[in-house]
């Protein structure tokens, strides 16, 4: 894919419908599961959770099982034609480890369905717009701290799946770092995960024409200047509209986070808008990926044109 393109919208979601949580990243603790769980029970949806969600790989930790078994569940679930949605359970570490493992032919003919995750889920955002062309959205995962504590971040991700046309837009809680007005189509997530897709088979040639989001956590200031010098060197940043930032939790000072962003992006020419409240931070809003919209950083909003699901 060589930059943004509005993607295919996945049906939203109806009372009843079945929602299986995977977990392609890291360990998921099981009293969060099973409090997500609940939640998602409390939205009269039906979970299922697959098999090696609570599996921890017997060698590194960090994984949640096996990369075959982790990359079996997402195909699996994905395929099947009783599941309407697929939730992450958590980020962490793992998904470039099993991304390549799955069987993208099989997942496009399952045809399309609603996928939710953020953090190191970035990487399949990213995978599920350049292979299989559809809207994905980054939000609250099943087994995410943010998502079982927070009403706010249950409340925008229960709308955005259920009745999205009522949150067709989104506000800062900022200013803009570069005003202005800028359309395109949203993309992005994590920046260290971004800089780590570069080079990658099927990976996006550019965030040309797009509104890039981004975010990351518990990174120094040092560390965010490489991963977006290395988007600078390599020419992905080239065309790109619009960017919003999200939250920099357990980075260093935002001051120092928000100068870097202006030395690095400054230069590129677009409205850049800060503080959007997605990410790893409470009360974390749902950015769907793949929907035209504009930018408008002098009054912190995102319109979408369209609902981000149909």
């Amino acid at each position: 894919m060589s930059g943004a393109q509005p993607l295919r919208r996945p049906a939203r979601l109806a009372p009843g419908a079945r929602v299986a949580v995977v977990a392609p990243s890291g360990p998921v603790p099981e009293e969060r599961l099973q409090a997500g769980l609940d939640v998602l029970r409390g939205w009269d949806l039906d979970p299922v959770v697959a098999p090696h969600v609570l599996d921890r790989h017997g060698e590194f930790g960090y994984l949640a099982g096996t990369d075959a078994d982790r990359a079996a569940d997402l195909q699996s679930a994905w395929c099947d034609p009783d599941v309407d949605a697929v939730i992450c359970a958590r980020g962490g570490y793992g998904v470039q480890r099993m991304v390549d493992l799955l069987d993208w032919a099989a997942m496009r003919a399952a045809g399309p369905k609603v996928f939710v995750g953020f953090s190191d889920i970035t990487a399949l955002h990213e995978a599920f717009a350049v292979r299989l062309g559809l809207v994905t959205l980054h939000g609250p995962m099943a087994a995410g701290v943010d998502f079982v504590k927070s009403a706010r971040a249950q409340s925008h991700l229960k709308a955005t799946l259920f009745a999205p046309e009522t949150v067709r837009t989104l506000r800062s809680d900022g200013t803009a770092l570069v005003p202005g007005r800028a359309r395109g189509v949203t993309l992005g997530g994590c920046l260290s995960l971004l800089a780590a897709d570069l080079g990658t088979p099927r990976a996006r040639s550019s965030a040309r024409g797009g509104l890039l989001c981004l975010e990351d956590v518990g990174e120094e200031t040092y560390r965010l200047d490489r991963y977006l010098t290395q988007l600078l060197r390599a020419r992905w940043l080239e065309g790109v509209a619009g960017l919003l930032l999200g939250s920099w939790a357990r980075c260093e000072p935002y001051d120092g986070v928000r100068a870097l962003v202006a030395d690095r992006l400054g230069a590129l020419g677009v409205p850049v808008a800060e503080q959007f409240g997605f990410g790893h931070c409470d009360d974390a809003l749902t950015v769907p990926f793949g929907v035209a919209a504009e930018l408008d950083a002098d009054a912190g909003t995102l319109t979408l044109d369209e609902p981000a699901l149909s």
